[in-house]
């Protein structure tokens, strides 16, 4: 009966996976939509955060789980910074998809476990097994490949501007799972998203009236696509993971999201006509390769992903 139940259980999580995965995928096509009606990256990014913060604040004052709670100085420090690199994260990755194309942007922006992995070996000074060290080469090939092939393209405004904030994106992404893995040890999920979601809303709302980015929505539409933003691969999306790591193996799960970039330029393929050249097909696989050999790097160090 536990056999059963277990099996059970993690067909259920497997399923789960899948259907975030796909949830995350149309980020980029929300995004893209959003642009198309002229609302600034800056001011996506915010909304993203701010109405995920929203929500995520009735879940809390409902179940009161800050009170039960006991949120020391040094979590809400540690809230600050991840939050501050998460909104770093979505403003220079959202802003990349007006420059370059959504498959290029969506492979280089995956490409955290090559800089955890960095990250790992230059401040914790963990050793770089075989599998971190040919994954990085993959992915710092499958990434020049990439450039190389966007350059040539003409569909793409500025594609090694677009690349070069996909990556900023990867590596502050990378610094906001690093600063926030203690903090998820210490406090429940919900009180850490909330937290940091919050902090990234602030931040990019501060950072868009800064900017002069006052631009809001005007039309019902547009508004229904950064709510569906939000609620989609914000909220379910990232929650179905966070339930999958329960369940499933922390490599399994990181492979998984290796979804997340094809089913991203899947989309853009059908829904925007982008076509994937030879070299840029070439970069692609190599780069997802390579994050899945770092990821599988990571696992056998013993570094949770």
């Amino acid at each position: 009966m536990n056999t059963a139940t277990s099996s059970s259980t993690r067909i259920g999580a497997a399923i789960t996976l899948i259907l975030g995965i796909m949830v995350i995928a149309s980020a980029s096509i929300l995004i893209r939509y959003a642009q198309a009606d002229n609302i600034p990256s800056l001011v996506i990014a915010a909304a993203r955060l701010g109405i995920s913060a929203s929500v995520l604040s009735l879940i809390v004052a409902w179940r009161r789980q800050i009170v039960q709670s006991a949120i020391t100085p040094r979590h809400a420090g540690l809230a600050l910074v991840s939050g501050t690199c998460l909104a770093i994260h979505f403003a220079t990755w959202i802003q990349s998809l007006a420059y370059t194309t959504v498959a290029s942007s969506a492979a280089l922006v995956a490409t955290t476990p090559l800089w955890v992995g960095l990250a790992a070996r230059l401040l914790l000074k963990e050793s770089l097994n075989r599998w971190r060290i040919v994954g990085m080469a993959l992915t710092i090939a499958g990434s020049i490949l990439i450039a190389i092939s966007d350059q040539q393209q003409t569909n793409a405004s500025n594609p090694l501007l677009g690349n070069g904030l996909a990556l900023l994106g990867a590596i502050s992404g990378s610094a906001y799972f690093l600063v926030g893995r203690s903090l998820r040890n210490d406090i429940p999920l919900l009180s850490y998203i909330w937290m940091t979601y919050g902090c990234a809303a602030v931040v990019l709302l501060g950072a868009s009236m800064a900017s002069g980015n006052y631009t809001l929505p005007s039309t019902a539409r547009t508004w229904l696509i950064l709510a569906a933003l939000a609620v989609g691969p914000q909220l379910l999306g990232h929650t179905s993971i966070n339930y999958a790591m329960r369940h499933l193996s922390a490599l399994l799960v990181t492979i998984a999201l290796l979804g997340e970039p094809v089913g991203s330029a899947v989309l853009a393929f059908f829904l925007f006509h982008e076509r994937i050249a030879p070299l840029q097909l070439t970069g692609l696989i190599g780069l997802l390769i390579g994050i899945g050999a770092t990821a599988i790097g990571e696992t056998r160090e013993g570094v949770p992903t």
